[in-house]
C-alpha cells in the first residue's frame, strides 16, 4: 500500500492548507481523490461508532477509566503497516533513480517534540472523555462534545487566524445555546447506579474534554503549518505525526494505568465481564481499531482542509452516535435533548450555508478581477 501522495496531490494539498479549503470544495475534490475519501470516512465511522464502544465497556461491567483512556490511541501501531509499506516502496524508487537508500522519517526533531507535547495532551483529554462516559448516557455526552466546534473556533482563530463569516458565528452560538439547555436539565437521565455527584462530576469532564479537543485540533494545524514553512508536508508525514501523537498518549494513559494497578485487574474483570471473556477482549480490540481509524482520520482532514472543517465533520456526525445510542442502549431521549440537538443540526447547516456563500463570493470576486483588472 502507498500512502505518499503523488505530485500533483501534494500541490494540492500544500495548497489547501494555504488557502483554508472550504468545506464545499473539499466534498468536491473528495469525487477525485480517494486519499481524502477514505479520511472522511474513516473520521465519520469512528466518530459514530466510537462512543458507543467506550460506552459499551462501561454499560456491561468495565469500571476502569484509565483503560478506556488507553483504548483511544492504543491501536497506534497499526499504522506501522502502511508507514512500512510507504517506506518500502519509496526506497525502491529511489534506488532505482539515485541508486542509493532514502530517508527513514521525514519528521524533523522539531516537528517530533510538538506532535509528543500534542500527544500527551491528547492522554489528558482521553482520560476527561473516558471518565465523563463512565456516568453520563452517550446521547447526552455526544451533544455535549458537539461543544468542541465552539472551542475549535475560538482557538483556530487564536492559532491559526481563521476567518470566521456570520454564519459559523451563528453556528457556535447555537451549539453553545444546545449545551446549556442540557446543563440547565442535568440529572434527568442519569443512568441507574449513577449518583448525583458523579453525573455533575461525568458532565463538566466531558465539557473539559470538548475544550481541551478544541484546542488540539488547532494546535495539530499549526504544527502542520510551520513544518510545511521549511519542507513539504506529504500524507506518509501526517501518518508519522500520527503515530507520534496516539505513542505518546498511550504511554501517559498507561503510566495511569500502573498508577492505578490496572494492568493487574484486566484478566479479572475479563471473567466478571456481562459479555464473557473473549467478548471482554474482543471489545477492547474493537474500541481501539475504531478510535485510531476516528485519530486518522481527523489529522488527515486537517492536512487536506483546517482544524475548523475536522471539527465540523466530527459534529456533523454525533447525531448519528446519538440515535443509535437510543437504539441499542435504550436511553432515554428527552424533549430537551431534542431541542438541543435540533440546536445543533440547526448550527451546522447554517455553518454549511456560510461555508458555500463565502465560496460563491470568492468566486465572483475572482470573477470580477479578471473582467476588470487594476491598471
Amino acid at each position: 500500500m502507498e500512502v505518499e501522495m503523488p505530485t500533483q496531490d501534494r500541490a494540492e494539498g500544500q495548497q489547501g492548507k494555504t488557502s483554508k479549503a472550504s468545506a464545499w470544495q473539499l466534498t468536491v475534490s473528495a469525487a477525485t481523490n480517494p486519499l481524502l475519501v477514505v479520511n472522511f470516512v474513516l473520521l465519520a465511522a469512528g466518530t459514530a461508532c466510537g462512543p458507543l464502544l467506550l460506552r459499551a465497556y462501561f454499560v456491561h461491567g468495565g469500571t476502569r477509566k484509565w483503560l478506556s483512556s488507553l483504548l483511544q490511541t492504543a491501536g497506534w501501531p497499526l499504522l506501522l503497516v502502511p508507514l512500512c509499506a510507504s517506506f518500502f516502496s519509496r526506497r525502491r524508487r529511489h534506488l532505482q533513480d539515485h541508486g542509493s537508500s532514502c530517508e527513514l522519517f521525514f519528521m524533523t526533531p522539531r516537528l517530533l517534540a510538538a506532535s509528543t507535547a500534542i500527544g500527551v495532551m491528547t492522554g489528558v483529554d482521553n482520560f476527561f472523555y473516558a471518565y465523563g462516559q463512565a456516568y453520563l448516557p452517550v446521547s447526552t455526552s455526544s451533544i455535549l462534545l458537539s461543544t468542541q466546534l465552539v472551542f475549535t473556533a475560538a482557538f483556530a482563530l487564536l492559532l491559526v487566524r481563521q476567518r470566521f463569516a456570520a454564519a459559523t458565528v451563528n453556528a457556535v452560538v447555537l451549539l453553545t445555546v444546545g449545551a446549556a439547555m442540557l446543563g440547565m436539565n442535568a440529572g434527568g437521565d442519569r443512568p441507574a447506579g449513577v449518583s448525583a455527584p458523579q453525573y455533575r462530576a461525568g458532565f463538566g469532564m466531558v465539557l473539559g474534554a470538548a475544550a481541551l479537543y478544541g484546542l488540539l485540533l488547532p494546535a495539530m494545524e499549526l504544527s502542520q503549518a510551520r513544518h510545511a514553512a521549511r519542507g513539504a508536508v506529504t500524507y506518509t508525514l501526517v501518518v508519522e505525526i500520527q503515530l507520534v501523537i496516539g505513542l505518546s498518549a498511550s504511554a501517559f494513559c498507561a503510566i495511569g494505568m500502573i498508577i492505578n494497578k490496572d494492568f493487574q485487574g484486566i484478566s479479572g474483570e475479563a471473567r466478571e465481564s456481562e459479555l464473557g471473556e473473549a467478548g471482554y477482549y474482543l471489545l477492547l480490540a474493537g474500541t481501539a481499531a475504531v478510535y485510531q481509524c476516528f485519530c486518522l482520520g481527523t489529522i488527515g482532514a486537517i492536512f487536506y482542509g483546517s482544524a475548523l472543517l475536522a471539527g465540523v465533520i466530527i459534529t456533523v456526525f454525533i447525531p448519528v452516535s446519538e440515535v443509535l445510542a437510543v437504539i441499542f442502549f435504550h436511553e432515554p431521549f428527552s424533549p430537551t435533548k431534542g431541542i438541543a440537538l435540533g440546536l445543533s443540526l440547526w448550527g451546522l447547516i447554517s455553518y454549511f450555508y456560510g461555508d458555500v456563500r463565502t465560496k460563491q463570493a470568492l468566486q465572483s470576486g475572482k470573477h470580477l478581477h479578471t473582467e476588470h483588472p487594476r491598471v
